[in-house]
């Protein structure tokens, strides 16, 4: 069949489309930008439509032909991200149903209790399935709580809390009882709802065999990752508001996205029946139960073999312009921190600290003042230095590094991330690595900060003091690097 997935550059869509082709589908997938999936290893076997839910005209192109269409976006931590989703869903349903769609998909979250004062993003999660079930077309609703498994926010959230804070005093919502499931599971539901009859329309609750409480989550995580008994003090006075800070103080995910989360967490997350089962037979081992999904995603997290993260995925209102090639840019101020090097070692082994750049391996320069940016960033909403990144040796366009995004690079020789800290303007990083006649190279090293209004021009003036330790001392670590890198052996003749 020919499937369309939408959320292709997110966690649950960069994980499905790869399975869905070994399936044997046909695989369209849907992104304001195709150049944000050209690396991903899948991406020459599926076709790439580019295209945006809020803007209506570009979405019969992406719907022709389509047996199945997956509904996996959603705007989880943007302002009015209630109302986007729900014109995100509409257009999507009408889109679908305007083409002929023989069946949606869509992962949504629990339903909320009848009478509960439910979250704003379990509330909108609901809305979406609502809508998608009104379509016209037969859908599925998948309605699952805690998704772990390596590089998932709810796995990231657990696996940081746990594994920084021996001690914690924690919101008394760590005791309400959620069932979660393994993302391999999801998937498995995911791939197998193309194959579902037409007479299936409806939402079913999925979850894994086990039913616990955050807390106990904690220690069963503990006790997996060989830590020590957690101790674990829940206090009522811990609001859900407060919660977020907590959980954005100790773990990468920013607060923006720990609220509405955090928020869901204050109900308890069961699943009332398993009638997919009678659709989608359990496997012959059974779901996957918690321990074993744990264990699971640290092996990929140890081994650097998250497939993906979940801050793979960029909002509908982050930047999708480029860096501008005019040094004028709409008549404005553009400035400027050049650095270039002579090093003294052949361009592959300087490509490789060129890509090694951030994550564990840091910035090259200057710790301090990089993580005193960070935790800055972190206190006015930003997502901080603490996002690293997925693979430890490779990058991909379209990936979060720290509190970069991959937005260009040629392999040995460009690349090029977009800030997506808070600041008063847009900003570039940009590092080229060139061979030189006699077998070295030349690294050039570029900052670029198009300013916003009076704070935009106020922040340059204050930082760009700064910019010869941090930015001048990068330039000299990366070449230094380059240079004590082990040669490699010449090739035997």
């Amino acid at each position: 069949m020919r499937c369309l997935v939408t959320g292709a550059t997110g966690y649950i869509g960069g994980r499905l489309a790869p399975r869905l082709l070994d399936r044997g589908h046909t695989v369209r997938c849907l992104a304001r930008s195709a150049g944000r999936l050209r690396d991903v290893p899948w991406a020459t076997r599926a076709e790439v439509v580019e295209g945006d839910l809020r803007r209506p005209e570009t979405l019969p192109a992406a719907f022709a032909d389509v047996d199945v269409a997956y509904y996996l976006v959603h705007s989880l931590g943007q302002d009015g991200f209630e109302a986007a989703d729900r014109e995100a869903a509409t257009r999507f349903a009408q889109a679908a149903h305007a083409a002929g769609v023989r069946r949606i998909v869509y992962l949504g979250g629990p339903e909320p209790a009848a009478g509960a004062d439910a979250s704003p993003h379990l509330r909108s999660r609901s809305e979406v399935g609502r809508i998608l079930l009104a379509s016209g077309v037969p859908t599925v609703v998948f309605r699952a709580a805690v998704i772990i498994g390596s590089g998932s926010v709810s796995f990231e959230m657990l696996r940081y809390l746990t594994e920084r804070l021996p001690v914690m005093v924690t919101p008394s919502w760590v005791r309400n009882r959620i069932q979660p499931i393994a993302v391999r599971d999801v998937l498995r539901y995911l791939v197998a709802a193309a194959d579902l009859s037409p007479e299936v329309h409806r939402a079913f609750d999925v979850g894994g065999p086990d039913v616990l409480t955050f807390a106990a989550m904690m220690q069963r995580y503990a006790a997996v990752a060989g830590l020590r008994h957690r101790i674990i003090l829940p206090v009522r006075p811990l609001t859900p508001a407060l919660s977020s800070h907590w959980v954005g103080l100790v773990t990468p995910v920013p607060n923006r996205i720990a609220r509405p989360l955090v928020e869901s967490l204050v109900q308890e997350a069961v699943a009332h029946e398993h009638d997919i089962a009678r659709y989608v037979p359990d496997p012959p081992g059974g779901l996957t139960g918690f321990d074993e999904a744990v264990r699971l995603a640290l092996v990929k997290v140890r081994h650097g073999e998250v497939e993906t993260r979940w801050s793979t995925a960029s909002g509908p209102d982050a930047p999708a312009e480029p860096l501008p090639s005019d040094p004028e840019w709409s008549g404005g101020s553009v400035y400027l921190d050049l650095r270039e090097r002579r090093v003294d070692a052949p361009p592959e082994a300087l490509w490789r600290v060129v890509e090694g750049v951030g994550g564990e391996h840091g910035w090259y320069s200057f710790g301090l003042a990089w993580s005193l940016r960070g935790w800055l960033d972190r206190l006015v909403g930003g997502v901080g230095l603490r996002r690293g990144r997925r693979d430890p040796q490779r990058l991909h366009v379209g990936e979060a590094l720290d509190f970069w995004r991959v937005e260009e690079i040629v392999r040995g020789e460009l690349l090029r991330l977009r800030a997506e800290m808070r600041l008063p303007g847009r900003a570039w990083l940009e590092m080229r690595v060139e061979p030189t006649d006699d077998g070295g190279s030349r690294y050039t090293q570029r900052a670029v900060f198009l300013p916003r209004g009076l704070a935009g021009h106020t922040y340059w003036a204050a930082v760009a003091p700064f910019h010869a330790v941090v930015f001048g001392g990068m330039a000299r670590n990366i070449a230094r690097g380059a240079e004590q890198a082990p040669r490699a052996a010449p090739a035997p003749r």
